[in-house]
Formats: C-alpha cells, structure tokens, sequence
C-alpha cells in the first residue's frame, strides 16, 4: 500500500465531525484554506445496506480533492465488503475510525471502543488496506483510559499492517472531550525513528496560533482542526497566513453574516431545510463568536425552524454591527 503523498500539499486538514462537516460545510473550509477534507464518520453497515442518508455523506465536489471518505464499524467482514463502494466514488484515500468515543459507536467496539482490543483493530485494519485499492489511513486516540495509552507502539503497528498515514487525537477513549489533549505522545509517535508515514495531531486546535505553534513544536506532518472550525471557516485561512509570516486578516461582521448565509443556504439545498436548521444551530455560536450584546440574536437564531425566518435576522445581525 503505498504511502499518502501529503508533503507537496497538505499541512492543514479538517478533522471529520458527525453532522458537521458535511458537504456544504466542508467547502467553505477548503474556499478558505483547508489543504485536506475528511467526510463525516459513515457506518459500514449502512454502506451495505445502501442507506441514502450515508450514500449523502460520502458525496463530494471536484475541488474537494484531496478527500477521505470515513468509515467505521465493529465487523470485518461488514468493513471490508464496504471498501468496493467507498472506493466507487473516487475519494483520495479511506480513512477507518477507531477514535469516536460516542457509547453508541465505542460501546459497540467501534471506534475507540477497539482500544481495548488492538489486536482485533489491527487485525481488521490490515483486512481493509489488503482488500482497498486507495491509501488507507487511520484517526484513533492515545489509548484507552490514563493508564492504557499504546499509541506509540501502536502506530508502529498501525504502519506495519499498510495504513499510509496516522491521525492521532491526543485523549484517551475514557476523556471523551474532556480535559487537555496530551500532544507529547503525538510528538513521541511523529519523532519515533522508525515511523515513516506522515502523523498528523489532532486536539485542541481552536486559533491559528495554537495550530502553528503545535505544528512547530511536535514536528508533526499536519494539523487536524475540528471543533475550533465549527462556524469559523476562516481559521484555515488565517493559519496559513500566519505560516507564511504575515499577519491575521481580521473578518468583517459583515463578512461573517454573508458567509453564514451562504453556508445556510448550501445546507438547505443539499439535505433539506428541516434537518439544515436544525445542523446550523451547532455553527451559529463560532460565526458571531464574541460580537458584544449578540443576546438579542441568539436566542432568535436557535429558535428559528425556517429559511424565511432566519434570513431576516442575519440581516439584522449585518446591519447592528454595521
């Protein structure tokens, strides 16, 4: 399996999130700056059984290239029949998920449910890069709990079963989203001598300072940003910027609102108004992050359930801050 070429491209990804990084979101993200574009997380077993909603999921743009379609399950044999119908719709690679702590998805040993059995997840690991054409790379955590974290040994087993690239979260399975990311086991993994396919860290990742500063300091490959892109696109951009040296281009209220909208309107077209609403209350709080007596919007925002409801206020929004 040959080894993914990010080092002429890619230093800046979008982390994959259920219900976020949907198509209409993913490309804001790379129209401001992501190098690398991640699906949301697809259930094998859904993929096999052809349910529309995961089918949606894996849909993608040309300019969304370079792109992963996520998998993840428990059963080999439901991963790797998988694998011929990812590989159908053209991604860059297949990336598995063995690092969603959710009790719904890690409860049932997938996810990072699988830390507790590594040599199941190698097993099927190694199952899926034989039966896939594409790269396959892998996102998992630092281990299990405080007192189970493998994940230097582990890489080096990850990469001697074939992944061509390794995402690392730095929480165990058992922090959920809690606490700080440990990024010194990230760094541990990345200057192992005998690791040679790219690592890339994830955690913690909410401004452009924390991304070049991490990059800087542990050496890894790239960077994951995931819930510091939720309605902020633009950390992409500014991160980039700041690795070429130049300073933060600060975005307008305006700007924010007009972006907003056009995410808004994206996510309608593309999976219907009722459920893009819904979905964009979660990026509301990240597009006017920090505005002073932004009250007076908020709750209308979140309460809102139609596109004629909503448009109005976000003009409103343009106009007080105007």
């Amino acid at each position: 399996m040959e080894t993914l070429n990010i080092g002429k491209y890619c230093v800046l990804g979008l982390s994959p999130m259920d219900d976020i990084t949907d198509l209409p979101f993913r490309q804001l993200c790379k129209d401001f700056g992501a190098d690398l574009l991640i699906t949301e997380f697809i259930a094998s077993e859904a993929l096999n059984r052809e349910a529309e909603k995961s089918y949606r999921k894996m849909r993608f743009t040309p300019s969304q290239h370079p792109i992963g379609i996520q998998i993840f399950g428990a059963d080999e044999e439901e991963l790797v029949r998988c694998v011929d119908i990812v590989e159908a719709q053209q991604p860059d690679f297949i990336d598995i998920n063995w690092g969603c702590p959710v009790r719904k998805v890690a409860g049932k040993g997938a996810g990072s449910g699988i830390l507790k059995d590594l040599p199941k997840m190698l097993h099927i690991t190694e199952a899926v890069v034989r039966r896939a054409h594409l790269p396959v790379t892998v996102k998992t955590r630092l281990g299990y709990d405080a007192d189970d974290k493998p994940i230097v040994e582990l890489a080096e087993r990850l990469q001697d079963v074939g992944i061509a690239a390794l995402s690392i979260h730095g929480r165990t399975k058992t922090q959920m989203y809690q606490g700080n990311a440990d990024w010194t086991l990230i760094g541990e993994v990345k200057n192992n001598p005998r690791m040679h396919i790219p690592i890339f860290g994830n955690g913690d990742i909410v401004t452009p300072q924390q991304a070049v500063e991490a990059r800087q300091r542990y050496g890894v490959d790239g960077i994951l940003i995931g819930r510091g892109a939720i309605g902020n696109p633009w950390v992409f951009e500014q991160t980039q910027r700041l690795m070429r040296g130049e300073d933060e281009r600060p975005v307008s209220v305006q700007e924010r609102v007009e972006v907003c909208r056009r995410h808004l309107l994206a996510a309608v077209e593309f999976k219907g108004e009722h459920t893009a609403m819904f979905e964009m209350r979660k990026h509301y709080g990240g597009y006017f992050k920090g505005l002073f007596d932004f009250k007076q919007f908020r709750i209308p925002l979140v309460n809102t359930t139609t596109l004629d409801q909503v448009l109005p206020i976000l003009d409103r929004i343009a106009e007080h801050y105007r």
